[in-house]
């Protein structure tokens, strides 16, 4: 698909507003995406267009690529094309608002074990639904051998805040994000619950002895940092041993953060946002012992899905983080050194709802977004 090119903006501080699972009236996106950094022109290729809520994406060895929808299903795509295919045999998920079937990640030694793994909201009853990490493996396109190795306890009514994303360190070690439940805040200070919580299990579900809390009494012992609101983007840097997370803030306070053990993200006592009807939540945005974002939106974008950039098929990126932006529908691209934000740009203006951006295996990045419904693939021109 041949683009032209279109406007942007760099910026320097944050910009936009963030509301939780709004109806955006969506744009007509032109096909012609496109962005010129100062050593890069970038194209959007539109690989497919019908997709439904889509969430997370993952690959597998063979070059397939795997595509959540929030209410249940997982496309499979080879050659960059959707070939008709499902998986089947996925369980019931409690598709309530945020809550569905979300992130999907495969095991970093995948070709010999051959595991998958999804995040979903489980149904109970009452409307209630708890955030779940289950892993299985296939029999040609039917998900079998299904084990759910952890669920975020109490349920919940609704389906705000829900996360969530699975990323894998270099030890194997699975981390998930959980949101706080949206109408509970306090959760996220609460250790004897597992909402607004960053967690950490072994690839099999079991708690690894030394997680930070595992010997105190009362807490949830998968708990690996709190004081998390929403966080829907998690990306592992492999290369330097670092997590990174991106979480909602309410009106205002979206956070890019650098998470680590046991440390506290301060939600609700300290934020940068305020209600949405513009009372204060807080009066303080800094208190001892808590941590400070790296960056932050205020207003907000309405952060989602993340990833970092290691492919030298974008050379003037190579480091920076890329955030799908869901309110104000861009990319939005943080200039990193090290573990500092140094600028930001805005990409792709109004390319749709941006829920997750990735970059595959073979160094080339993709975004799924909502409303628009698209699968994008960024190509360097030059």
């Amino acid at each position: 698909m041949v683009a032209g090119v279109a406007g942007i903006a760099m910026i320097f501080s944050c910009e936009s507003k963030e509301v939780d699972n709004a109806i955006i009236e969506e744009k007509p996106v032109d096909a012609t995406f496109a962005t010129q950094t100062d050593e890069m022109l970038i194209k959007l290729d539109t690989l497919y267009s019908d997709f439904e809520s889509p969430w997370g994406m993952t690959w597998l060895p063979d070059g397939k690529m795997l595509i959540t929808e929030r209410k249940g299903e997982i496309l499979i795509f080879e050659n960059d094309a959707f070939t008709g295919q499902k998986i089947q045999g996925l369980p019931e998920v409690h598709e309530v608002n945020q809550a569905g079937l979300l992130d999907v990640a495969v095991h970093p030694n995948y070709a010999e074990n051959g595991w998958i793994y999804i995040a979903y909201a489980k149904p109970f009853p009452d409307n209630k639904g708890a955030l779940t990490i289950m892993r299985f493996k296939l029999d040609g396109n039917s998900a079998v051998q299904q084990e759910e190795l952890i669920t975020a306890m109490p349920e919940w009514e609704g389906g705000r805040h829900f996360g969530s994303r699975i990323v894998f360190d270099n030890e194997g070690y699975l981390y998930f994000s959980n949101g706080d439940k949206g109408n509970k805040p306090e959760n996220a200070q609460d250790l004897t619950n597992a909402h607004g919580k960053v967690h950490r299990i072994h690839d099999d579900g079991r708690i690894p002895s030394d997680n930070p809390f595992v010997d105190q009494n009362g807490a949830v012992g998968s708990i690996w940092t709190y004081g998390n609101r929403n966080p829907q983007g998690l990306v592992y840097d492999k290369a330097n041993d670092r997590l990174w997370e991106v979480e909602h803030g309410p009106q205002g306070g979206d956070e890019l953060n650098l998470i680590e053990k046991g440390k506290n993200y301060g939600w609700p006592v300290i934020t940068y946002g305020i209600n949405y009807d513009g009372t204060p939540i807080t009066d303080i945005t800094e208190k001892e012992g808590m941590e400070q974002p790296v960056t932050y939106y205020v207003p907000s974008i309405a952060t989602c899905g993340m990833t970092l950039v290691t492919s030298d098929k974008y050379p003037a990126w190579k480091g920076d983080i890329l955030i799908g932006a869901l309110a104000k529908m861009h990319i939005n691209r943080v200039d990193m050194e090290g573990t500092e934000a140094l600028s930001q740009e805005v990409m792709f203006q109004d390319i749709g709802r941006v829920r997750q951006v990735s970059e595959s295996p073979d160094g080339y990045l993709y975004a799924i977004t909502e409303g628009t419904g698209l699968l994008v693939k960024l190509l360097p021109v030059n």
